[in-house]
């Protein structure tokens, strides 16, 4: 797991370790609720598209199915399902 940065010390560009650390804690700022909200409520509908449309082939390309199912979803119980089937 990365390192959790503090806002101010997000840099991009110097070193990979420090990139993936600070996209980390990126994503983290823009995902806290209030953040999120604000952001969500000023975007147009094309910008919302394009931000899921960015995400999806992201997480298509990087993720495996059990980890898209765990980690975006926070359901496990898609692999019992599928085992069963």
């Amino acid at each position: 797991m990365k390192n959790t940065l503090s806002p101010d010390h997000i840099c991009f560009g110097l070193n990979r370790q420090l990139d993936e650390s600070s996209i980390s804690t990126y994503l983290q700022l823009i995902g806290r609720k209030e953040m999120a909200d604000t952001l969500a409520s000023r975007l147009t509908e094309t910008e919302i598209h394009e931000i899921v449309d960015l995400f999806t082939v992201l997480m298509k390309r990087h993720l495996k199915e059990k980890e898209y199912h765990e980690l975006f979803l926070r359901d496990d119980s898609h692999e019992k399902s599928s085992s069963n089937t």
